[in-house]
């Protein structure tokens, strides 16, 4: 599938946009993504007709129509979930919509709580507030493995929901298999209840990994061979690194991140430089990528090594890495004791790994290495 996305507020329906790709050279049909398209073609009409409808009463009262359905569009990664997804978001002509990936959404969330001590339902004000500024959500790789998003979803779904917000959201997850052994998982059902309530669920499978099957890959993940052990990889990167920051190395060895200091080999404006053991093997959450991926448009990382069932922690610290700076078009530079799809040995979240390798496989590419740098989050 060629990946060209409408231009923001275009006007183009899904349908109209997908039929647009289908007259292109080199263009595989794909019977799950035109399945889905139809559905996506389906809610965007009905968000304009909503839209027309409530813009007659006077206040346009939410009681005046009733709101559409949203999606939930789950499936094996690298099926263009997201590409789909972004072509809605593109083409929908609406002033209140919001795309983002749902880890940064739950770290703003999280955030926004922390201002909200003291209030007696902080989730209700931000349920408010939410609705106030968006009619359409969308998140990115829904995907819950944290007891305290877990607790905090359910009456946040159901507060934006019940207000009116329509949500859109991709997953590698059917909403029964969400949070699976959690702790306390009884008490999530009722989440996934929600989700089928008001979300209409559509499986976006073929079989295909369309970001595997892309060419003009950059030789920027570096793992050993016949040609060039670790310390020829390990001058490849300083190469890179000199290349990129062109002079303007800073000469600090650590940076500061939510008031904690993470060593660093090398750092410029443009360009930081850490090992592996540091970035995945220390007590970092996904909010600390998250900075740094805004910081800084390329990360460069050294020694990834091989991740066991023993060293569970690190080996979702490293996904949770690549998530975020995939979703932040950080370029990613690296030199690793094996190729991504050997990394992982043993380790126990398949679909996890399968994104992981996917997306290290599609960060190589030129058309990853071309996306503009997303180096601020939007504000609730």
């Amino acid at each position: 599938m060629n990946n060209s996305l409408p231009a923001s507020d275009g006007g183009i329906s899904p349908k109209e946009w997908y039929q647009g790709l289908s007259a292109q050279n080199g263009f595989v049909h794909d019977t799950a993504q035109s399945d889905a398209i139809d559905q996506m073609d389906i809610l965007w009409h009905q968000l304009l007709e909503f839209k027309s409808r409530r813009n007659r009463f006077l206040g346009r009262s939410l009681l005046s129509t009733e709101v559409p359905k949203g999606l939930y569009l789950w499936g094996g990664v690298g099926r263009g979930k997201t590409l789909l997804m972004d072509a809605f978001y593109n083409g929908l002509p609406y002033r209140r919509k919001r795309r983002i990936h749902f880890h940064s959404f739950m770290a703003e969330i999280h955030h926004e709580m922390s201002l909200l001590i003291g209030e007696s339902d902080p989730l209700i004000i931000l349920s408010d507030r939410i609705a106030q500024s968006t009619r359409l959500l969308c998140l990115d790789e829904f995907h819950v493995d944290d007891i305290a998003d877990a607790m905090i979803l359910e009456r946040l779904l159901e507060g934006i929901l019940k207000r009116g917000v329509v949500l859109i959201t991709t997953s590698n997850y059917s909403p029964d298999a969400l949070y699976p052994n959690g702790l306390k998982r009884q008490n999530f059902l009722m989440t996934i209840d929600l989700l089928k309530q008001y979300l209409k669920i559509v499986h976006v499978d073929s079989g295909t990994d369309y970001r595997l099957i892309r060419s003009n890959r950059e030789p920027l993940f570096l793992v050993p061979d016949h040609a060039r052990g670790e310390a020829e990889n390990e001058a490849c990167l300083a190469q890179w690194f000199a290349r990129i920051s062109d002079g303007t190395q800073l000469g600090e060895d650590y940076i500061v991140v939510h008031g904690r200091y993470i060593t660093v080999r090398k750092v410029a404006c443009n360009v930081v430089w850490f090992d592996f053991k540091e970035l995945c093997s220390g007590n970092h959450s996904q909010e600390d990528y998250l900075e740094i991926a805004h910081r800084f448009p390329t990360l460069i990382l050294s020694h990834i090594s091989r991740m066991h069932d023993d060293n569970a922690d690190t080996a979702r610290r490293f996904t949770w890495l690549i998530d975020v700076l995939y979703d932040n078009n950080v370029r990613l530079i690296a030199s690793s004791a094996a190729p991504p799809d050997e990394i992982y040995v043993g380790a126990p979240s398949s679909n996890e790994i399968s994104r992981t390798i996917s997306r290290l496989s599609e960060m190589q590419t030129q058309h990853y290495l071309q996306l503009p740098h997303h180096s601020k989050d939007v504000p609730l």
